[in-house]
């Protein structure tokens, strides 16, 4: 006789197969992964709403792979922004997460990461209408720290804090959170400023925090080239996305992105936060607590910005260039 399938109601949304395992190497359920992301609920909206949101799912025997596109079966209740694609040229329809039932039913997807926009688009469009995401308001500036290949986690606190230092040398601040992943995410809060000096100020930084110890940060875009140090990527900018405070990720253990105070990050570890043990550590929303009030972003910092090169475009180039030398020697 075939064994009911067992289901839980949550605010209106059906959600199965709670207590199988989310994922190979998880150390989770997909219980767990709706447990964290309901107790989570009222923080991580704040971070999620009103930005095309990028997902990540997952299940045990498959790859994890990022979704962008709404499925058909979406609930109507699930908002969506149409995004039209220049490299895919097609259109996206994204969802949009701003209430507890959608964050529930992506949950019960199998989403278990969670990429907003870094741009905050206006979302005030008929239905159906494009949205212009390059053309929304730059609320954040985004440097992701990564250590490299083999290097422990340490090596992106001790980058972190040369942003940390460039940041107080042009009178700015930022937070950082862990990325969920091996490495931090720097975040500054900015008003007043447009989508290309935006990217120009995070080139402009990320330049300044290699120039105070140029022996542990590299802004080198081409792997080749970093030399064992650590990667300040600059390019999440415009229509990037960037998981977001609190979000999951899709690693062993199933650790979340979870704000930390600068004075103790060199002593935490990404797996210290995992979807089973964050939800003890939660007390309000600490992330909000520790993003700095928006500031302007100083001109100097901005002029700079613009005389460097954009990274993947010069890579770009250098990899050309690189390419043709060895055919001709």
């Amino acid at each position: 006789m075939a064994t009911a399938r067992q289901v839980e109601i949550r605010d209106g949304v059906e959600l199965s197969s709670l207590d199988t395992p989310l994922f190979d190497g998880a150390d989770a359920t997909k219980r767990d992964l709706v447990d964290y992301l309901d107790a989570v609920a009222e923080p991580i909206l704040r971070e999620l709403a009103g930005r095309p949101l990028s997902v990540v799912k997952a299940r045990p025997r498959q790859q994890p792979f990022m979704q962008k596109n709404l499925p058909e079966h979406a609930p109507d209740f699930v908002r969506r922004a149409v995004v039209w694609s220049d490299a895919g040229r097609r259109e996206i329809h994204y969802p949009v997460c701003e209430d507890r039932r959608t964050l529930l039913w992506l949950a019960n997807q199998r989403a278990v990461e969670y990429h907003p926009t870094v741009m905050l688009p206006d979302l005030d469009v008929a239905e159906g209408e494009r949205v212009d995401v390059l053309a929304g308001r730059v609320t954040h500036l985004v440097l992701d720290i990564d250590p490299p290949e083999g290097g422990g986690f340490d090596q992106a606190v001790a980058a972190a804090l040369l942003v940390r230092e460039a940041l107080a040398g042009a009178d700015l601040a930022g937070a950082v959170k862990t990325s969920g992943s091996k490495g931090v995410h720097v975040i500054v809060p900015v008003r007043d400023l447009a989508p290309p000096d935006a990217a120009a100020a995070t080139r402009a930084l990320a330049a300044r925090a290699e120039r105070l110890d140029p022996d542990v940060a590299t802004t080198a875009y081409i792997k080749a080239d970093r030399g064992g140090k650590v990667f300040l990527d600059s390019t999440r900018s415009g229509g990037a996305s960037l998981a977001c405070a609190y979000s999951p990720r899709a690693r062993p253990g199933t650790p979340v992105s979870w704000p930390v105070g600068w004075d103790d990050l060199p002593d935490v570890v990404p797996a210290d936060f995992t979807v089973r043990s964050a939800p003890a550590l939660l007390d309000g929303d600490p992330w909000a607590t520790m993003l700095p009030a928006p500031q302007r972003v100083p001109d100097d910092v901005v002029a700079e910005g613009h005389e460097i090169p954009v990274a993947r475009v010069a890579a770009m180039h250098e990899g050309k260039r690189r390419k043709r030398a060895a055919e001709q020697g």
